[in-house]
């Protein structure tokens, strides 16, 4: 039970309060990530950058793993505050909403450049050439893959092992996002980053896209999420991108500019093209998940406690 007022606490402090403005431990941890790979990526055989990557992840989280298993250790009977602290730090629900509705407003308003420099926040392809239903489908595709990263996948390791599992993943999902590109410094430096990212996903995706079909289009979601995502270059976007987008009825993906370099990316989903009112929409497919999953999950806890008595 302690584990579901944790949770409750957790995600309503998120809505509540949002990621802290000044001294994000994220941002922290960000700025640490950046100085270690400075210092520890340089030019070398692939195999010993790939090993320099691994020792690198390990520096970069075991620290602070450890040192979250030890003060809940500590705390004993007050543990559960500190999993709500952990998990709410590591979620990024509110921050999902607010980059996606700072996209929605310029554009729904016609101010395309104001909706562009948006959406360069929140996205890693170029956007100075889109136009209003590129816009409005990058975000799109950004609210559903970060549901998952910043939402599902956190909620996961979470119920699994408690504060130091959201914190895990969260340092995980952070290091691929800094160092898991396949630009040549990154490649084999990165290699680590990105593979388990990829493991810690494997489960929550799915599960994050079977919690899409179910808000949505829930055949369509499922047929799109069969056929789509083994052509995605990604093993968990793809599902999760590829699931949302026929939950939505939207057709998303598509070619796309990454570090100026032109992506041919296959297509998602099915139906229309998105507009600035489809970025609202889904968040709110989002949102439902979110409620589903936190349901889930404190019935979970309550039938584990009834089984214990």
């Amino acid at each position: 039970m302690m584990l579901a007022l944790a949770l409750v606490l957790g995600v309503l402090l998120d809505a509540a309060l949002g990621e802290p403005r000044r001294w994000h431990p994220l941002v922290g941890f960000g700025m640490y990530a950046k100085w270690l790979e400075s210092r520890s990526n340089r030019a070398q055989p692939a195999a010993l950058a790939r090993l320099v990557g691994v020792a690198s992840w390990l520096l970069a989280v075991l620290p602070w793993l450890v040192l979250a298993l030890l003060l809940k250790a500590w705390l004993a009977q007050a543990a559960w505050l500190l999993d709500a602290l952990l998990l709410y730090f590591a979620l990024g629900a509110r921050s999902l909403g607010e980059h996606a509705r700072a996209v929605a407003a310029p554009l729904l308003a016609g101010d395309l450049a104001a909706a562009r420099a948006a959406l360069s926040r929140i996205v890693s392809r170029d956007t100075r050439r889109l136009d209003a239903a590129q816009v409005a489908g990058a975000t799109v595709e950004s609210v559903l893959e970060n549901g998952n990263d910043a939402i599902f996948a956190t909620l996961f390791w979470f119920a699994l092992l408690g504060g130091p599992g959201a914190l895990l993943f969260r340092l995980a999902n952070t290091l691929d996002a800094m160092w898991g590109y396949r630009t040549p410094r990154l490649l084999y430096f990165g290699w680590a980053a990105a593979r388990v990212d990829d493991l810690l996903n494997l489960l929550p995706a799915r599960l994050t896209a079977l919690s899409y079909a179910l808000g949505g289009e829930c055949r369509q979601a499922l047929r799109c999420w069969r056929e789509q995502a083994p052509a995605w270059d990604s093993p968990n976007a793809g599902p999760v991108m590829a699931s949302g987008a026929g939950a939505l009825g939207l057709a998303l993906g598509g070619p796309a500019i990454y570090h100026g370099a032109l992506e041919e990316r296959p297509p998602l989903g099915c139906g229309a093209s998105p507009q600035a009112a489809d970025i609202a929409r889904a968040l709110r497919l989002v949102r439902v998940a979110l409620w589903l999953w936190c349901g889930l999950i404190c019935v979970l806890c309550l039938s584990g406690s009834l089984l214990r008595v």
